[in-house]
């Protein structure tokens, strides 16, 4: 692949490298540090000049730093004349906060293309003035689902929040499975108030499904509610595993036969420290839209497919 570099930012190098393995191609040379003040260096070890740019980047980890880092990249590339810059981001960084009453913000700032991987639909992509392609988990999910439950034509699929009931309904259709979701309602942020099931899922495997698990406590009390109401197993997909706080310790005593996340956020520690959690690999994903980016082709293809 001519006049093509991608480039890695800190916060998930071991992504990029095996997106770049499935591209046949090197890493690009990139060396961030910070200076004494703690600011944000980045030096771009080798010429962009007319390349076609990809960078790499999760909303993940140090979350400011990690996107600060981004847009020095971006610069960096643009003042070197690189032809064109695509930001990949495979969890996009202050996604929840997009209701009214808190983004208070005017238009985004960036100024390059992007790739989020994200399950549900992304609200507020006309911000922004340029491409956006919206990578969808479906198809990974689908596959595994497939090839690792074997009871799968038994199951049902459940949504732990009202809002995710599109996403559930469209796995269960092209599994031709039933589907259920769960209502919820808050006292406050990340404390669930009470639950309601709505559906049957007595006799069946429960596989509840979401976009991201925080501190996991809507999930948990989502999987004892379905145990409560008869499900025989209860397994969770969830695209952007964050775990934070108290999230692994209530995963290992919960009832899942099995915690499945996607590794748009580096997962090796929480696999070490939670048996039960299990990690799709999406790189191939990523590689694919550049491909296909790079070359001028439709990436809609993704929406609906895993490249082999």
């Amino acid at each position: 692949m001519p006049n093509i570099k991608v480039f890695s930012g800190t916060s998930h190098p071991d992504l990029a490298q095996r997106i770049v393995d499935r591209l046949g191609i090197d890493l690009g040379k990139v060396v961030t540090k910070k200076f004494s003040n703690l600011e944000t260096c980045v030096e771009i070890g080798e010429s962009v000049r007319g390349e076609d740019v990809y960078i790499v980047q999760s909303g993940s980890g140090e979350i400011n730093d990690n996107l600060m880092e981004l847009l020095i990249m971006i610069n960096a590339c643009k003042i070197a004349s690189a032809s064109r810059v695509t930001a990949v981001i495979p969890c996009f960084p202050y996604a929840r906060q997009d209701k009214k009453d808190k983004l208070q913000g005017g238009e985004d700032g960036f100024e390059n293309a992007k790739f989020s991987n994200k399950n549900y639909d992304w609200k507020f992509r006309g911000f922004f003035d340029i491409p956006v392609d919206n990578l969808y988990a479906e198809p990974a999910v689908l596959k595994w689902i497939r090839e690792n439950i074997p009871e799968w034509k038994n199951s049902i699929i459940v949504s732990p929040d009202a809002g995710g009931a599109k996403r559930v309904t469209s796995i269960a259709d092209r599994l031709n499975v039933e589907f259920a979701l769960i209502h919820k309602e808050r006292k406050k942020a990340n404390e669930v108030a009470s639950m309601v099931l709505v559906g049957d899922v007595k006799e069946k495997i429960a596989i509840l499904v979401d976009d991201m698990a925080d501190t996991c406590g809507t999930i948990v009390h989502a999987a004892d509610r379905l145990v409560e109401a008869g499900a025989l197993k209860v397994y969770a997909i969830l695209t952007h595993g964050i775990f934070s706080g108290p999230a692994i310790s209530r995963i290992n005593n919960a009832c899942f036969e099995a915690v499945v996340v996607t590794n748009t956020i580096p997962q090796d520690g929480h696999m070490r420290d939670c048996p039960k959690i299990q990690c799709i690999d999406v790189s191939m994903m990523f590689a694919e839209a550049v491909r296909r980016t790079h070359n001028g082709e439709s990436v809609s293809y993704l929406f609906s497919n895993v490249p082999y």
